[in-house]
């Protein structure tokens, strides 16, 4: 389990607002203290981890939630640009998405995704991924020490 008390910060890069809310909902629960930050477009996403413009004090993220179908910028560029920046390649990113397409799940680790994981329609099997994830990237997993 985390020793520090300091919040973690999850960045969840979704234009979902129904998912948006069930993933804050199944947070709200769980064992670390966490920080959701959201954004709904690649291109937001994008802005908030180069801190440009109105993030430019933006907090550095402990864990990216990365959904691949976004507008502006889809999720798949967005993975491939974080991990070929070398300022922002070591925060794990885990795929939460709908797409189950064999293509997306192949190309996400040939990107370097942390992790891949299709949402479930099952709303409390929804709930369990969610919770699931945070035990494990928040609980039990080393990270990475988060960057000013």
């Amino acid at each position: 389990m985390a020793t520090d008390a300091k919040p973690k910060t999850i960045f969840l890069v979704e234009d979902n607002r129904g998912d948006i809310r069930l993933i804050q909902e199944a947070l709200k629960s769980t064992a670390v203290p966490c920080n959701i930050v959201i954004a709904r477009d690649g291109m937001e996403a994008m802005a908030y981890l180069q801190r440009q413009g109105e993030f430019a004090d933006a907090l550095s993220p402990d864990l990216i939630l990365l959904d691949l179908n976004l507008p502006k910028k889809d999720g798949r560029e967005v993975l491939a640009e974080i991990k070929s920046n070398d300022a922002l390649k070591h925060i794990p990113i885990i795929v939460l998405t709908t797409s189950r397409n064999e293509e997306d799940i192949y190309k996400s680790y040939d990107l370097h995704v942390n992790c891949y994981i299709s949402k479930s329609r099952n709303l409390a099997q929804f709930f369990k991924i969610v919770q699931g994830i945070e035990a494990f990237w928040l609980e039990t997993a080393t990270l990475p020490p988060n960057t000013p």
